[in-house]
């Protein structure tokens, strides 16, 4: 994932997996939570490249952090 435009296609693809396993009635909780840390790290991944890019940094030397990083940000 190395473009906005590519880490906005996997935050789709998670949220659409994500709906569909909690309209399955009894989702899978391991799947779902698994599902919820990818797209946090998604998420950071994107606002690092913007933050990046903002002040005039590599959007390209933004990395995936750690889900256990991530998980507990505030939105």
């Amino acid at each position: 994932m190395s473009e906005d435009g590519d880490i906005l296609q996997r935050i789709q693809g998670l949220v659409d997996e994500e709906h569909q396993l909690r309209n399955d009635g009894q989702p899978d909780q391991d799947r779902l939570r698994h599902l919820e840390e990818q797209l946090d790290q998604c998420w950071d991944l994107l606002r690092q490249r913007r933050a990046r890019r903002e002040f005039d940094q590599d959007p390209g030397d933004a990395a995936v952090r750690p889900a256990d990083t991530v998980e507990h940000y505030q939105q």
